[in-house]
Order: C-alpha cells, then sequence, then structure tokens
C-alpha cells in the first residue's frame, strides 16, 4: 500500500514521508525553559536529515509540571520567539514540526519544582521516593486552560501541529491509569471518567486552534504494572478519540515504574523491533485516524513491510535519530542498512547534559 518516501496527510498538514522523530526528553533547554542554541541546531539537522514529522521533546504547560531541569518551556508568552527559531530551522526543509505538549505530574521531584509535585491522586512514586498531592477540582480545570494557552503559544511560533503527551506515566497518562488515579469524582472511577482528561484538552484544542490544524496525541497502549491500563482499555480510549476526530495517534507504553518496558535494549535482530505491533494491531482495529508505531524500529524493510500490509501509517523513532539525524535520507538514496543505534542507552546515561549518542564521543 504505502512505502516510507510516499507523503501523508495529518489534518490540515502534509507530511512529505512516513518517517517521524519520536519526541524525546532531550535535556537542552535552559533552566527557564527558554531555546538554546544547541536546541536549534539540533532540530534544524533532524529536517535537514529528511525527517518527515519532527516531534519535540515534552513542553511543559506550568512550573509545577517540569520534569527536568532543562525541559522545554511553554508556560509564558516570553518563550514565544525562541520557539520560532526553532520552527524557522525545521522550515528551512521539506520537514515539519509537531509540539509536545506535558505536565509531570507525580513524575518530577519537589527539588526540581520547589513544591510537592501534583497528580490526579496522592500515589506514592517509588522512582522519586515522594508522594504528590491531589489536585483539586478546579486545578484540573485550570490546568486544561494551561495546555490549551501552550498549543496557541505553539501556533504562534509557527509550529505545524501539536501532540498530547498521554503517555509513559506522565499526567494525562496518570489521568487514564486506575494505577495512579484512585479519584473518585468525575475524573476518576470508569474508563470513561478515567479518560475524561485527555479528551477535554483534545476538544479545549480543537476549540481553540480550528478543525484543520493538526492535533495528535501519544497514548500508552499498557503501564506494563498490575492494577495499571491495559490494552483492552487504551483501544476503546483510542476509539473515542478517533471518533471525536484526533488527527493522528501515536502507541507506546510503560510508564516510570516499568522500568525496561519503556525503552528497551539489546534490540539485535528483527524479531526484537517494533516491540508495541500486537498492541498496535488491536488499536487499528478500533481507529479510523493514522496510527503512528514507536518502538524498537531500525530495520527500513521490516518497516516497508508493516507499511505496506496497512498495519501501521508512520513509523517512529527516537534512539537512532540521535545518533544518526540524517538516516532517512539514508534510505531514500538507496542505503538501506539498518540504523546504527546498538540500542545501548548511553543516551540517556548523563541526565544533567543534552542528549547525546556516546558511542560519537
Amino acid at each position: 500500500m504505502f512505502s516510507l518516501f510516499d507523503p501523508i496527510h495529518i489534518g490540515g498538514m502534509v507530511v512529505s514521508n512516513r518517517i517521524v522523530r519520536s519526541a524525546t526528553n532531550d535535556r537542552m533547554a535552559k533552566d527557564t525553559g527558554h531555546v538554546t542554541d544547541i536546541m536549534i541546531k539540533t532540530y534544524g539537522a533532524l529536517a535537514a536529515g529528511g525527517v518527515g514529522m519532527i516531534i519535540t521533546g515534552h513542553v511543559y504547560v506550568a512550573w509545577n509540571g517540569k520534569a527536568s531541569v532543562s525541559m522545554w518551556g511553554g508556560h509564558q508568552d516570553d518563550l514565544i520567539s525562541g520557539l520560532t527559531h526553532v520552527a524557522d530551522a525545521v522550515h528551512q526543509y521539506d520537514s515539519k514540526i509537531v509540539m509536545q505538549i506535558n505536565h509531570a505530574g507525580r513524575q518530577t521531584a519537589s527539588a526540581t519544582i520547589g513544591e510537592t509535585p501534583v497528580a490526579p491522586s496522592a500515589v506514592f512514586n517509588p522512582v522519586t521516593n515522594e508522594t504528590p498531592r491531589e489536585f483539586t477540582g478546579k486545578e484540573i480545570e485550570d490546568l486544561i486552560d494551561a495546555y490549551t494557552a501552550t498549543a496557541r503559544r505553539a501556533v504562534a511560533a509557527g509550529f505545524d501541529g501539536v501532540q498530547i503527551h498521554a503517555a509513559h506515566g506522565y499526567l494525562a497518562s496518570q489521568f487514564i491509569s486506575p494505577y495512579t488515579n484512585r479519584r473518585k469524582d468525575k475524573w476518576g472511577g470508569s474508563l470513561e471518567n478515567r479518560m475524561r482528561f485527555p479528551l477535554e484538552v483534545y476538544r479545549r484544542f480543537r476549540s481553540a486552534l480550528g478543525d484543520a490544524y493538526p492535533i495528535t496525541i501519544k497514548l500508552n497502549s499498557e503501564d506494563f504494572l498490575e492494577g495499571g491500563l491495559t490494552i483492552d482499555e487504551s483501544a476503546e480510549i483510542a476509539k473515542t478519540l478517533s471518533q471525536e476526530g484526533i488527527d493522528a495517534i501515536e502507541i507506546s507504553g510503560g510508564m516510570g515504574e516499568s522500568g525496561s518496558k519503556i525503552i528497551r535494549k539489546d534490540i539485535k535482530t528483527e524479531a526484537d523491533e517494533a516491540y508495541f505491533l500486537s498492541n498496535a494491531r488491536k488499536f487499528k482495529e478500533k481507529i479510523d485516524c493514522p496510527l503512528i508505531l514507536v518502538g524498537g524500529m531500525r530495520s527500513p524493510a521490516l518497516m516497508e513491510k508493516l507499511l505496506a500490509g496497512g498495519e501501521i501509517d508512520m513509523i517512529a523513532m527516537s534512539r537512532p535519530l540521535i545518533r544518526e539525524p540524517d538516516l532517512a535520507n539514508k534510505w531514500k538514496s538507496g542505503d538501506l542498512k539498518k540504523a546504527d543505534c546498538i540500542s545501548c542507552g548511553g543516551c540517556q546515561k548523563h541526565r544533567d547534559e543534552p542528549v547525546r549518542c556516546i558511542m560519537l564521543d
């Protein structure tokens, strides 16, 4: 059906190929959230390298949603000019840039934000060794406004689309998971109530940004934790979002407590790749919008097979593009060797430095 280098429509956006740079916490911003020169250079290189759609490192909507010191900020208007420079760097090439919008919730530390983390419920986080404070209903409503204000800033800065981060145990993921959401009000309990937060964020975005502006979501398929989100529940969430008009869904899985289930090492053969594929097939049965698959993708032959079979619509990668930002252009030129990334995880080794492939040091 389709090949890696066929164009695709995501809402009102035409993407030149099926290769997506999946969001990476690149740790490149100033401690105020402002853009740096290395961010502009990095995203320009991805665009020059032929990536069709680039999803940014996650961008926080409020100071208490900051996951790390050097996370991108989107919480105030004076950030727009710097964000514009990133978008402009990408738009020198035939590439699109999408802002991933996020709040860390319980997956931050009081040392990072200067206060007790907040979350849907006060569920202890063994990774940070802290118990968050539970949001009030008014704070949740205010937070949806903050998400929407950040999306407006993305538009003002010239970004081509936005992505709601509802995966990996961050705030929207915390709302949909029964492991982290123990609320008794309209925001918790039933699946309908637990999906309310990302659904309301999407609806507010659509109202604010218009019918044509591309709005996507990164969605957990499973938490891989006892008492956590299951594939059957997440497929129903995906179905609802698709019916509501979301423009694309990127499927992933796991959260902070899940350990290696989020980012897996030792991807040595094609059999090790596409480790969320079985869940993606269940999503595909439920949705009508494009489906983006991330998770251990390395071999262009496998990618072409999955696209041709209609199992997914776009291929997302993170670590391979840290090592080889020009990977898309290599494949387009006919060099179909699989990505050089050896899946060692070393790019995440130095948590206080900008992300990089340590094998190139």
